[in-house]
């Protein structure tokens, strides 16, 4: 048994497919079928059932490859603690963010970068919450922006700042008579909002308490881009992270907008990574090079 070993049944359990699992690890599908099929040899135990159509999992299977997982796990903490004692600033980092965040952190994140973390290589991904958590839990990811707090006992985060909501509607709506807009004055018949797996979808209904069970007030939108396009159209209002404001696309789109005045109507933003990560100093570094372009719109937490 070897390292790439567990990496192929690590793909196959993911993909449920050998011929996909196969490209992820960048080897041909007989090599790996056949990798396998010595594996599950030595072992004395099958780990997939196949045949034309399917693949899944046996019980021991499931067993074994999450130790596989947990063994991948290790062996990558060893790499990284050895780029540490390298350089605790350099080599490689896979991050991740939602499709709410990257947008508009990541971007300025890189620029400065560049002058903090030369030595740096990143590698990103934009994912939906639930993905990024499995992504993190079996490595793929070294850490993930995230808008939740962790969800699992084998998580740590660094808070970095909360996000107020704004509410942006069409000029001359009959928000535009208050001075200070409340959650109790949103008209839900006409809120626009994310579908379903995007974390601020739920938070949103959560601060206007909405029900889930009705979807007369929801759209399945993809992109805050969207809706705030949707409301230039004239088809409705909706909640938007104040980092996702641009002033500069806002004007002259025939929208208005202004910050929601309820003391629960925003979210913290988290860096969140695996306790057993080794690299600290590094997580910290790149925890301030994300708060150091911050807009005053958001308030930043201080460690």
């Amino acid at each position: 048994m070897n390292i790439r070993d567990l990496e192929y049944i690590k793909s196959v359990s993911k993909h449920l497919h050998f011929g996909d699992a196969a490209l992820a690890c960048h080897v041909s599908q007989p090599a790996l079928s056949s990798q396998i099929k010595k594996l599950e040899t030595e072992l004395g135990v099958i780990l997939f059932e196949r045949d034309n159509r399917s693949v899944s999992v046996t019980d021991a299977g499931k067993d074994i490859i999450a130790l596989a997982e947990d063994a991948l796990s290790v062996i990558g903490n060893i790499y990284a603690a050895a780029e540490t004692a390298r350089d605790p600033l350099s080599g490689e980092f896979r991050i991740g963010s939602i499709p709410t965040i990257a947008p508009y952190l990541f971007p300025g994140f890189v620029t400065r970068s560049r002058a903090a973390l030369p030595s740096l290589k990143l590698q990103f991904r934009e994912d939906i919450t639930d993905r990024l958590n499995e992504a993190l839990l079996n490595g793929e990811l070294d850490a993930a922006i995230l808008a939740t707090p962790p969800d699992s006992p084998k998580f740590n985060v660094i808070e970095l700042y909360d996000e107020p909501f704004w509410v942006i509607f069409p000029e001359n709506h009959d928000l535009q008579s208050f001075k200070r807009v409340r959650t109790k004055d949103l008209p839900t018949d006409e809120l626009l909002l994310l579908a379903e797996g995007h974390c601020f979808r739920d938070q949103a209904m959560d601060v206007c308490r909405l029900d889930s069970s009705n979807e007369t007030y929801t759209v399945r939108a993809t992109s805050l881009e969207t809706l705030i396009n949707m409301v230039a159209a004239r088809q409705g209002v909706t909640l938007v992270p104040a980092m996702a404001l641009d002033p500069r696309r806002i004007s002259g789109s025939g929208v208005d907008t202004q910050k929601l005045n309820d003391k629960s109507a925003y979210r913290r933003i988290y860096l969140t990574y695996r306790k057993s990560f080794p690299r600290e100093a590094l997580l910290q570094k790149m925890a301030d090079v994300f708060c150091e372009g911050l807009p005053d719109t958001v308030k930043r937490i201080r460690g």
